[in-house]
């Protein structure tokens, strides 16, 4: 049964010591000594006590914490741990293509003058970011890069076409050496 209403949590007030505002079916607000307060999601996994974050109050509201709690418990009764399925959403999108791309940028772009580093930025966003740059660079194939840069030579440019080749290649040889693609 669902307990909490927003004006009990409106007139819930930080304490000395953290405190929790139950609602029901694992779902809880923690309240902090700083005025802080945190949607929690307590649940039973494989044996095991393990607890979620859902966000903060009043950013996430009442509803939209329950709507929260209710797919996990529902992926629970799945057999599936919301923790494990977090975790790898969030390795899912940071090892997008345009992700370890933008990362392998940042890395090297102390080595390069301005505009150098300008037209690198420039080929990808152009090039090669509208086809592979939202997939996992696990699953991108030479067939998918290979028609990224014959898009480029249709348009005439060969040089860009090489040089993108050259800067895709240097952007999966720094995903392997982090552990995040096994070949270029």
């Amino acid at each position: 049964m669902d307990k909490l209403t927003n004006t009990a949590i409106k007139a819930a007030k930080p304490r000395e010591k953290p405190w929790k505002l139950f609602d029901g079916r694992g779902l809880y607000l923690d309240i902090r000594p700083n005025g802080g307060q945190w949607w929690r999601f307590k649940y039973r996994f494989g044996a095991k006590e393990k607890l979620l974050s859902l966000g903060t109050f009043p950013e996430v509201t009442l509803q939209q914490a329950r709507s929260k709690r209710d797919a996990m418990r529902s992926d629970v009764a799945n057999g599936v741990d919301p923790g494990v399925k977090r975790q790898v959403e969030k390795r899912a999108d940071a090892d997008t293509f345009e992700a370890v791309a933008r990362e392998w940028f940042r890395t090297n772009l102390p080595k390069w003058k301005g505009s150098y580093s300008g037209k690198i930025l420039r080929r990808l966003e152009i090039y090669i970011f509208p086809w592979v740059g939202t997939r996992p660079i696990t699953d991108i194939a030479p067939k998918d890069l290979l028609d990224c840069l014959r898009r480029i030579e249709q348009q005439g440019n060969l040089g860009t076409a090489k040089r993108a080749l050259q800067i895709c290649s240097q952007i999966f040889r720094y995903a392997i050496a982090t552990g995040r693609a096994e070949r270029d």
